[in-house]
């Protein structure tokens, strides 16, 4: 059953109400709508609780999508009581943990503007995300930290944008990833935009993001590693460079 995402249109939304659709035998719990956001893209899927009506908790270890992308399934932690189908939740998405995770993938968008190279591969984090750039320069960490920490301070609007599949797929130039797949397959794609009218970037993107690049915080480049002739790792953390001497 197709599930109502409702995080795709407010990032900021963390709690909501639900009615349980179907249980699977893993006990992976299916919902009519979720402001969970499920593993995709490199992000990692919410963990949090549901709230039954009589107070009690079904605390989640992960969100993860099933066969399709239009299914959402959220994992209770081992042990925990399963809910009937049909029965009524509230949702509660760990907080905290969203919000870095948000602030760090705005972050990684915030390196592909500076750094506007192939796209190999990344991974967002709570304490640190990585992208993979297919470039064979070498490049100062310390000046890519400068450069993305003037996009946080002058503080740019982002935003997301739809257009359908048929449109991504007339415009194939706006995917920087060369391996990674953009959320295609329900018929619009979300483009997450960052700065006025798109003027400092735009890029086909699933997952969660914070409003303003302000918002993402004091970041920088902790490391650049050399994964073969052709591919560089950037690791991206909160805080400054000092933070690791």
């Amino acid at each position: 059953m197709s599930v109502n995402a409702l995080y795709r249109d407010d990032f900021y939304l963390s709690t909501a109400e639900a009615v349980v659709t179907a249980i699977h035998e893993d006990g992976g719990i299916e919902l009519d709508q979720t402001c969970f956001y499920a593993t995709s893209g490199g992000q990692p899927g919410d963990t949090g609780f549901f709230e039954r009506a009589d107070g009690s908790k079904i605390v989640l270890g992960q969100t993860r999508h099933g066969a399709t992308k239009d299914i959402i399934i959220h994992v209770p932690q081992e042990g925990e009581a399963p809910p009937a189908v049909g029965e009524k939740l509230v949702l509660h998405v760990d907080w905290p943990r969203r919000y870095r995770l948000m602030r760090m993938h705005t972050a990684c968008h915030l390196l592909s503007v500076v750094c506007q190279y192939p796209i190999t591969g990344a991974a967002v984090g709570e304490d640190e995300s990585r992208v993979d750039f297919d470039m064979s320069e070498t490049i100062d960490k310390d000046e890519v930290t400068a450069k993305m920490m003037a996009l946080v301070n002058e503080n740019h609007p982002v935003f997301v944008q739809w257009i359908t599949d048929e449109e991504l797929a007339a415009n194939p130039d706006i995917v920087k990833s060369k391996n990674v797949r953009p959320p295609i397959g329900l018929g619009r794609v979300s483009l997450v935009c960052i700065g006025e009218n798109s003027a400092v970037d735009s890029q086909p993107c699933g997952g969660t993001h914070v409003s303003e690049t302000q918002e993402v915080g004091a970041i920088y480049i902790a490391k650049i590693e050399k994964k073969g002739k052709e591919n560089r790792r950037f690791r991206i953390r909160f805080g400054t460079p000092n933070d690791d001497a």
